[in-house]
């Protein structure tokens, strides 16, 4: 089977752990899948201009 592409996220301002979740996977309760991709301890410090891999 062809891999997945691997794709990314410039965090916005606004941008919540849980929002990102939402939009890219349906659901706000799968923060921590991005969280833990990205090596992040609280997914609230996340910042504007932050890259984020989702996997």
């Amino acid at each position: 089977p062809p891999a997945t592409a691997e794709r990314r996220y410039t965090v916005q301002r606004g941008d919540t752990p849980s929002k990102i979740a939402k939009e890219f996977y349906g659901s706000a309760g799968e923060y921590m899948r991005i969280a833990q991709a990205n090596g992040i301890e609280n997914p609230d410090l996340i910042h504007p201009g932050q890259d984020l891999l989702i996997p």
